[in-house]
């Protein structure tokens, strides 16, 4: 898709709701020889196509905070009719800031909606820079808080690194949130839908590659090691693995869309969300449970 477009929404979503030819299928989910690190999936449950169809991220502060899912039904109507009408994978900050990536179908800007730990909202834009894509796919906060991770939509080999907005103390929701520097990747990846940090230096991303070009599978688990922790002040190399092939399970035959991303560092527990295709969007799409096996 073109990069000034949205990422692809489900055709089912989209239409509210077409119908598709439903056809039973049962795809098995490879694993790349020689992979580093597996991870095992140990349980799923359904993900709601309008509220949980794009993103997820656990929520530590305050505690006992439920998970925070975004999808087309999540979007408030004062953000869509300003345009802001796709949002992506949100991150959640280890002091409880939630962080939502919006986009529009056009303009030279891109939005982060913010949720402080007392549920105020707050709004940073960010203008795009020399050849930067529209796209606002994905949020991932490093562990420190002070920096976040974006990406673009389409093959890439670089991610963004930006201070994170309502944490960094050089933010403000007046001022343009600027690009501070960038993470160059060793090997393409296509169509990366969420990532989060698992470390320091280590990211967990859900890649919705439809083609298996690039790693030998489509809809790959990728892992992203960082040559250092981003401090906002200098670039970074990133050294992308493809772990395994994302679970693919439907009632239903078509294309499956591979989205957010969560790891949860207190529990160790990595989730993603694949939604099924054409009808089975509504019935059997899944957040997939993983641990490292």
């Amino acid at each position: 898709m073109p990069a000034s477009a949205r990422q692809r929404c489900h055709p089912v979503l989209a239409g509210l709701v077409t119908l598709a030819t439903a056809a039973v299928v049962s795809l098995a989910a490879p694993t790349p020889a020689g992979a580093a690190d597996i991870w095992t999936e140990t349980g799923s449950d359904r993900a709601d196509p309008l509220t949980e169809s794009q993103g997820l991220t656990s929520v530590e502060v305050p505690a006992g905070s439920p998970n925070h899912y975004t999808g087309i039904g999540t979007i408030p109507l004062g953000l869509s009719s300003r345009g802001w009408n796709h949002v992506g994978d949100p991150d959640a900050s280890y002091n409880g800031y939630s962080i939502e990536p919006y986009q529009r179908d056009s303009g030279n800007s891109k939005m982060f909606r913010v949720r402080a730990p007392g549920g105020a909202w707050s709004e940073y834009v960010h203008t795009l820079g020399a050849g930067e894509a529209l796209n606002n796919s994905w949020v991932a906060v490093s562990p420190d808080g002070q920096w976040m991770l974006s990406g673009e939509w389409g093959t890439m080999t670089r991610l963004l690194v930006l201070p994170t907005p309502g944490v960094n103390p050089s933010t403000s929701p007046s001022a343009n949130l600027p690009q501070v520097a960038t993470v160059r990747l060793d090997h393409a990846v296509r169509d990366v839908q969420g990532c989060d940090f698992s470390g320091p230096t280590t990211l967990l991303c859900s890649s919705d590659d439809p083609e298996g070009s690039l790693f030998g599978i489509t809809k790959p688990l990728l892992q992203i090691d960082l040559s250092a922790a981003p401090n906002g002040t200098a670039d970074v190399t990133g050294h992308v693995t493809a772990l395994r092939q994302l679970p693919l399970r439907s009632s239903c035959s078509g294309a499956f869309e591979a989205e957010g991303i969560d790891y949860d560092r207190r529990t160790g527990t990595l989730r993603v969300i694949v939604i099924s295709p054409g009808f089975c969007v509504l019935t059997d799409s899944k957040t997939y449970k993983f641990s490292r096996g």
